[in-house]
């Protein structure tokens, strides 16, 4: 293969075998956390149809959501444009023994508001300078903060696009936002590399991943968390199913006669 050739599609089966292993992991990860009362954020950022649903999904799949929280939040009401900007994202941040996974961020705007114009050039730079201020800020506050940038190529994300507008179950996924984001491939790329420039810092580091095999995107992401949190496996005593109480018996099956029962089409 030639070194710039891109690498074979990983197999389903290979990936499966692999995403076993790290969702094992994970929940090992999750005592860890619930242990020691760490608070940890995860944000994912990228262009649309990067795979953040889908990697988001992966990472959470097997685990508690009362520990791994995703948050995705909608467009600011009227009363949350008066706020400071990073007020409606701190309300979500964590506490102790939780993961709070933003499926975008305080990073709209350096991404989707300044490019289609929701903030003004000057709202823009201010949020450049004083965002690696806020992040240290949270961090020096005991919070573990991993920055993850998946990037998908041009020619995948078109792909992606068209593989939507002909499947039912995930014409939802595209919206004219989406469609506008598509249009403005290049000006979205400048808005990239001046954010990753600005808010890529010692303290908190961006790192990405490469996102056109959706299936190594979300192993390498799983890993690279993983790798993010330093924990150790709890030991945990062998559960064992206490024997039922005869106490009271009788046949409990019989208080659902005349009840309505879901037809059973199935």
């Amino acid at each position: 293969m030639a070194k710039n050739e891109p690498a074979e599609r990983m197999k389903r089966k290979d990936y499966e075998k692999h995403l076993e292993k790290l969702q094992v992991e994970l929940c090992q990860l999750q005592d860890f956390v619930k242990a020691n009362k760490l608070r940890v954020i995860v944000l994912f950022e990228g262009r649309d149809a990067a795979g953040k649903g889908g990697t988001i999904k992966a990472i959470t799949e097997k685990v508690s959501p009362r520990v791994f929280r995703v948050v995705a939040l909608p467009a600011p009401s009227d009363r949350e444009k008066t706020q400071l900007f990073f007020q409606r994202y701190m309300e979500q941040f964590p506490a102790g023994g939780e993961i709070v996974i933003f499926d975008r961020s305080w990073y709209n705007r350096a991404g989707v508001e300044y490019v289609m114009g929701f903030c003004t050039a000057r709202e823009h730079d201010r949020f450049l300078t004083l965002c690696p201020q806020m992040e240290k800020y949270v961090i020096d506050g005991g919070i573990i903060l991993v920055k993850i940038w998946l990037e998908v190529g041009m020619d995948e994300q078109e792909r992606r696009f068209r593989a939507r507008i002909d499947d039912p179950v995930r014409q939802w996924k595209l919206s004219p936002m989406d469609l506008e984001s598509y249009r403005r491939w290049y000006d979205y790329s400048r808005a990239r590399d001046l954010m990753l420039k600005r808010t890529s810092t010692k303290h908190a580091p961006w790192y990405i991943i490469r996102s056109d095999d959706k299936r190594r995107a979300r192993l390498n992401c799983i890993a690279h968390l993983l790798k993010s949190i330093p924990h150790k496996r709890i030991k945990k005593d062998k559960v064992k199913l206490p024997p039922r109480s005869d106490k009271g018996r009788y046949n409990d099956q019989a208080g659902l006669r005349g009840m309505n029962f879901v037809a059973e089409r199935y």
